[in-house]
């Protein structure tokens, strides 16, 4: 519960055994699983070769055009989602550019409240592109246990899962549309760098020393994050990767601990060659693994997601952090790449949609639910979260001040998921 990236990783039951992505596993079971695939194989090659601007444009936008195109040519009737936002508005351009299959709806969800209404974006995206997307309000409503166990049926927990009415709402929508698959901009943020934060500058030190200092984006970044170019100086030369660097989750509902638990993914076994922007990409990578787990969307429709497919995931491993965000800016490349196939409110766009406050009323509307389902749960009774942070997480007053919605969200997702296979095992099980 404390670390996202065991999450893809093995099992939190006995019994069943798991091939890891990149693996293959040999008959019998007993034997030990062979390694054929890690990120940090192509991220090595962001150290050892010098790219030119044009080259990783190139790199990256044939990487994109091809997985798109690929996934567009498989079996189905397709449907797209356009957010508004860089990462779904780059594939539609690619879908439109590239595939050879129609798209029978172009699919936006808008929210109720400003930042998550981001229909402006689309209307210049179908100006641009020439489509005729379809608006509709995204779908709301409170939890109940009978969607919190529904969604927990799974070898793991539905973290992939719990946009429950959202999902439902578009399974609806694809299927009357005759469609039979979803494409989405999901992954973009982690692959192309989303967090143009100074521990890019800190792989570029890593990798030049005071040779640093010549990049251009070195003003652009410090600036950006509002901090001098003599702080981030400072925290490169002490290598920051362990100092304010952590992949770990919000913990305000878990039991406290002395010490930090140790991240457990072979993925980012051996990632001391690469500075903190490179290894948070690679962390980035095993959350995408998470993308691809059942939901309510995923039991009728097949969901796909270009920007999680191994070619680009490959390409954008292997191009320097410094790169990926050129000019100083997040996702700066791939802004570059397409800049000529979008509207320039897009491709220069500076905000992000945000649905946080979307949550934050599901979860509001669904106390009545939470509270029970984790205060007198299996999680709170094994010790597994602590119940006094808990209740008080759960009332309308720190949900207002404080927020905390996802680590409420993940929570009742976990306990969903032991209740049921509790259920499943016997209750002697543990």
């Amino acid at each position: 519960m404390r670390d996202p990236m065991s999450s893809a990783d093995w099992l939190l039951m006995d019994g069943p055994v798991t091939v890891a992505p990149g693996t293959v596993q040999p008959l019998p079971l007993s034997s030990s699983a062979a390694t054929v695939w890690t990120p940090s194989g192509f991220a090595r090659r962001s150290l050892s070769r010098r790219w030119t601007l044009d080259e990783a444009i190139e790199t990256l936008t044939t990487a994109v055009d091809d997985a798109v195109a690929g996934l567009a040519g498989l079996d189905g009737s397709l449907a797209a989602e356009v957010s508004g936002g860089l990462d779904s508005s780059s594939v539609a351009a690619s879908l439109v550019r590239r595939a050879e299959v129609p798209v029978a709806l172009w699919l936006n969800a808008y929210g109720a409240t400003q930042e998550a209404d981001e229909r402006v974006y689309v209307h210049a995206l179908a100006q641009t592109l020439g489509i005729s997307p379809t608006f509709a309000p995204h779908a709301t409503g409170s939890l109940t246990e009978p969607l919190l166990e529904q969604i927990s049926g799974d070898f793991r927990p539905g973290l992939n899962a719990l946009d429950v009415h959202h999902d439902l709402e578009w399974a609806r929508r694809v299927a009357e549309a005759g469609a039979s698959a979803l494409m989405t901009g999901k992954g973009g943020d982690s692959i192309f760098l989303q967090n143009a934060s100074p521990d890019v500058f800190t792989d570029l030190w890593k990798a030049r020393g005071w040779r640093a200092l010549l990049s251009k984006d070195a003003a652009r970044l410090a600036a950006r994050n509002e901090v001098s170019v003599w702080t981030m100086i400072q925290r490169a030369r002490r290598d920051t990767r362990q100092q304010g660097f952590s992949l770990l989750r919000d913990d305000t509902l878990l039991p406290s601990r002395e010490e930090a638990p140790t991240l457990s993914h072979p993925w980012l076994a051996g990632s001391e060659a690469f500075g903190p922007a490179k290894i948070r990409q690679i962390a980035g990578v095993i959350d995408s693994v998470s993308r691809h787990g059942p939901s309510l969307l995923t039991e009728t429709i097949d969901v796909r997601h270009p920007f999680c497919a191994q070619p680009v995931i490959e390409a954008c491993l292997a191009i320097p952090t410094a790169l990926l965000t050129i000019g100083g800016r997040d996702r700066g490349l791939v802004r570059r790449a397409f800049a000529d196939r979008l509207p320039a409110l897009i491709a220069e766009r500076r905000s992000k949609g945000d649905m946080t406050r979307i949550y934050g009323r599901m979860v509001l509307s669904s106390l009545d639910v939470l509270r029970p389902w984790l205060l007198d749960g299996r999680l709170a009774a094994s010790g597994l979260i602590d119940r006094a942070r808990t209740e008080a997480a759960l009332t309308e007053e720190a949900l207002m001040w404080k927020g905390q919605f996802g680590a409420i969200i993940r929570a009742a997702a976990f306990e969903g998921w032991l209740r049921v296979w509790t259920r499943r095992f016997g209750a002697s099980s543990r």
